[in-house]
């Protein structure tokens, strides 16, 4: 038996294991929120990064700029706030947007899967586009990393936040107590109960033998291991489907600069790769940034939890974030 084809057999018997299992749904029994031992934080000054959209191709301007305690992460365009939070995400192709008052926040994953990785809790994120008159915004894909966002994170720096009162609040997180799962097909995202954060993830692409199946296996060790070793992997695609994509209205930015393209009969069109799994790698950045989405007014966030992911989506990572929050 191949490697893909015992994979496949036996991510195929998980699933049905799960579903014979009772599945939890998001009450107060299944997530609660507990103690961190660390206070909350913003930035220690405001940042600016400016950029091409991945999608639109279009140029746009991100301030990110401190916030007060209890204030969580949250956006600000065309003069109106918009939560960086579960409640908020749409379902779109290739990306996770936040969509409030008919205005949309697209390709919102990388940075706030800096943000929440590098502990920014509370955050006031401005962001313009080149157009005064345009409805949508989407955040900078930078070289197609979290990169520049932690640089530019630990430009600014972090401090304690004070709420109103000019005080500290203690950050609370989210303790998975019992598993949870989202699937479609044969592809998941399951989180079980742990005592620390451990990510598990892996991608399975048989029709692109330099890609194949990969799996990584990742946990938060130190303040630096993601800078190190997830915020550098950029984002990819398989070569021969770029037109389709193109035809679909996507990736008018994409280019060789901001992502690392695959073809499935010449292999890697843009290496040196920065890792040799970096495609795995870049799945678990995502699934960070979008499970971010969990947090509310700077507690929350990605939860402490065993999390296995298989061929998973952005619809299934916010899926299962919504199976996740806690009223």
């Amino acid at each position: 038996m191949s490697l893909s084809a015992a994979v496949k057999a036996k991510n195929s018997t998980l699933i049905s294991l799960m579903r014979l299992s009772s599945f939890s749904s998001a009450t107060s029994s299944t997530v609660s929120l507990k103690p961190s031992g660390r206070l909350q934080q913003t930035l220690a000054a405001s940042v600016e990064v400016n950029g091409k959209a991945l999608h639109s191709g279009k140029l746009s301007t991100v301030k990110l700029l401190p916030a007060i305690a209890g204030a969580g992460r949250y956006f600000e365009f065309r003069s109106r706030s918009i939560p960086a939070s579960i409640e908020f995400a749409q379902e779109s192709p290739l990306c996770t947007t936040l969509l409030k008052d008919g205005l949309r926040i697209r390709t919102v994953e990388h940075l706030l899967s800096a943000l929440e990785a590098k502990g920014v809790d509370n955050c006031r994120i401005q962001i313009e586009s080149e157009s005064p008159d345009d409805r949508e915004v989407e955040v900078p894909i930078c070289d197609g990393s979290a990169k520049e966002w932690v640089d530019a994170i630990e430009e600014a720096g972090i401090n304690v936040a004070q709420n109103h009162g000019g005080e500290n609040v203690e950050k609370m997180v989210a303790y998975v107590n019992k598993p949870v799962y989202v699937c479609k097909n044969d592809s998941f995202v399951a989180v079980f109960p742990d005592v620390e954060t451990r990510i598990t993830c892996g991608i399975d692409f048989p029709q692109v033998p330099a890609i194949g199946c990969q799996w990584f296996s990742w946990k938060p060790e130190h303040d630096s291991s993601y800078a190190k070793d997830i915020a550098p992997s950029r984002t990819f695609c398989v070569y021969e489907e770029v037109e389709r994509m193109r035809e679909a209205g996507l990736i008018k930015g994409g280019s060789l600069d901001n992502a690392i393209v695959c073809s499935a009969e010449h292999g890697w069109m843009n290496p040196p790769l920065r890792f040799d799994n970096e495609a795995c790698r870049h799945k678990i950045l995502d699934l960070i940034g979008d499970l971010s989405l969990v947090a509310r007014g700077g507690n929350g966030g990605f939860p402490v939890a065993h999390i296995v992911a298989f061929k998973a989506s952005h619809a299934l990572h916010t899926e299962l974030a919504r199976h996740l929050t806690i009223d």
